[in-house]
């Protein structure tokens, strides 16, 4: 009798285990994130190839995206344990946050802010904080 009840057990416990609201309003629930966290990440590192490697933007995402797909696969599979390590809020909020860096390379590449200004600034146009003597 018990072993026709286990499967039916466990599906209950997995149901009761996952979350079924984020407490954030519309932002629902990933079914599962961590798979589509790393499609995400793996596209915005193929995207960055396309900036020049000298970039220091795509070294600071390149860097972070590392860090972060090192804590993924770390977790084996531990939702838990990947919010709690890369402390960015909830996985759906990450995973958010990686879909809006994904657009914003795309956005980088059409701007191509490493390129040399088109016009030279005026001068003292950056210096902000300098003391007046």
């Amino acid at each position: 009798m018990f072993r026709y009840a286990r499967p039916a057990f466990r599906s209950l416990t997995r149901q009761l285990s996952t979350k079924q609201t984020t407490g954030l309003y519309g932002i629902p629930v990933h079914a599962d994130p961590l798979p589509e966290l790393q499609k995400t990440f793996k596209q915005t590192l193929n995207l960055l190839g396309s900036v020049p490697s000298n970039s220091v933007y795509r070294q600071s995402v390149e860097a972070s995206i590392a860090h972060k797909l090192g804590v993924i696969e770390n977790a084996k599979g531990d939702v838990a344990a990947v919010e709690n390590q890369l402390d960015e809020g909830q996985i759906e909020e990450v995973l958010m946050a990686a879909e809006d860096e994904l657009n914003l390379v795309g956005k980088m590449i059409e701007w191509k802010p490493w390129e040399p200004l088109a016009e030279k600034p005026p001068a003292g146009q950056w210096e902000y904080f300098k003391e007046s003597s």
